[in-house]
């Protein structure tokens, strides 16, 4: 039987570390009901008995203590919530424990934020990692080292797997329980908590809203004046006439500002701006390519799918459907 160990920490998001629980007990029932034994034993681990959250409104108790832990195969993180710095150090005393667990040949799993607790460890320098799209700019700034695949669903990597959202966590799961007892019990958990197997991208969740956290202000007027514009396909050279800046210092200020080019920038507006056209579902995808400054469809097609993961008919589907 593998013994895992939730994670209860301070600051724990109920709902993430609630659904993992529910889903690694399912699998169980799922084993049970083919005449095998139970797979996995699945136990709330926290630094004291019992973890406050919500301003006192929920209490939570522990089935371990984390120094009664000697030996775990499995140790999954669960979202924190929003203050990142706070959340690493109040649950301090996981960190070396968990690194650890994994120099023992434990596989640890981090669902969405629980990332920057994974990443406190240092067991992600240098490997790829995923986390909620909207903490991606945070994560880069506190752990510059590692290597933060934004686009993606989940990560795989010597045995340290990590997801996105909360919710679509539940993707990294069901991979996880697949990859440890077999598919019919991924599909079987898949049917049962109604989750769509095979995702792997969260692109098509991002909302783009341009990086403002810097303190350069002529990049912060070219971004303005980018998405007040973007319809009349702002040029690098146009730009760099328009607030009297040499190409190439315009160009490296703005990345080194919004981590992105002028072009992927422009791109990116552009792409928002018409993913809230075809939410609308008024428009065709030929009226909103050209209403956002698009001529060629086969180049907005792949500009749209380079950053939303869906071409813009599957996107439009896919949210009308949800109106």
């Amino acid at each position: 039987m593998k013994h895992i160990s939730i994670l209860l920490l301070k600051q724990v998001n109920v709902a993430g570390m609630e659904n993992t629980r529910q889903s690694f007990l399912e699998t169980n029932t799922y084993l049970n009901g083919q005449g095998k034994p139970s797979m996995f034993k699945v136990n709330l681990v926290s630094i004291t008995p019992a973890v406050s959250i919500n301003n006192d409104l929920y209490t939570i108790q522990a089935d371990q203590l984390v120094n009664e832990v000697h030996k775990t195969d499995i140790i999954i993180i669960p979202p924190i919530q929003d203050d990142f710095l706070k959340a690493i150090q109040d649950n301090q005393p996981f960190i070396s424990w968990i690194k650890a667990q994994y120099k023992n040949g434990a596989h640890i799993i981090s669902l969405c934020v629980g990332a920057f607790i994974l990443a406190s460890t240092g067991l992600l320098d240098g490997r790829k990692c995923v986390t909620h799209w909207r903490a991606a700019q945070p994560f880069k700034d506190l752990f510059p080292k590692v290597n933060l695949v934004t686009d993606k669903l989940l990560t795989d990597e010597q045995g340290i797997y990590t997801g996105g959202g909360a919710f679509s966590s539940a993707n990294l799961l069901l991979y996880f329980i697949e990859k440890m007892v077999d598919r019919d019990a991924a599909i079987y958990c898949s049917k049962i908590f109604q989750i769509d197997m095979g995702r792997r991208s969260q692109s098509s969740f991002i909302i783009f809203s341009g990086q403002r956290d810097h303190a350069d202000q002529e990049v912060k007027l070219a971004q303005s004046y980018i998405e007040e514009h973007y319809n009349r396909n702002p040029t690098v050279d146009n730009l760099c006439k328009t607030f009297a800046i040499s190409r190439r210092t315009f160009e490296r200020r703005f990345k080194k500002a919004t981590g992105n080019t002028v072009l992927e920038y422009i791109q990116r507006v552009k792409v928002e701006a018409a993913k809230r056209e075809l939410e609308k579902g008024r428009k065709t995808v030929n009226e909103v390519m050209f209403g956002v400054g698009y001529m060629d469809i086969k180049a907005f097609r792949s500009i749209f799918r380079k950053h939303a993961g869906l071409s813009p008919s599957e996107y439009k589907s896919k949210y009308i459907l949800m109106q």
